[in-house]
């Protein structure tokens, strides 16, 4: 066994336990994401619609309770969470198309 081959093997083994690693942390959150996928659309349906508007004008007139949470209400908030899931789920589409083509970075 020459030197070349055992830093070959070094080196792919580290390959392994990193990409062992990172496929397992990535199986739990789209676990994770797959729970709440069906609500995440919900909100998204939510977010401008009819009865978003009408909670986003009982909000600015001052007729929900002041110590309740409305993040939801703000125009922000829930544009930003839509426009990132929309760009990660653009980012995984180019991850599984370089895995489809095995294209290495």
């Amino acid at each position: 066994m020459s030197k070349v081959q055992i830093e070959r093997i070094k080196k792919m083994e580290l390959y392994l336990d990193e990409a062992g690693a990172a496929i397992a942390e990535l199986a739990e959150a789209m676990d994770r994401y797959e729970k709440i996928q069906s609500k995440y659309y919900k909100l998204e349906n939510y977010y401008g619609s009819t009865k978003w508007i009408d909670d986003f004008e009982t909000d600015e007139a001052g007729k929900l309770p002041a110590d309740l949470k409305r993040g939801v209400l703000s125009e922000d908030a829930v544009y930003d969470l839509i426009t990132d899931h929309s760009a990660l789920m653009a980012r995984m589409q180019r991850a599984v198309l370089r895995s489809i083509e095995k294209k290495e970075l």
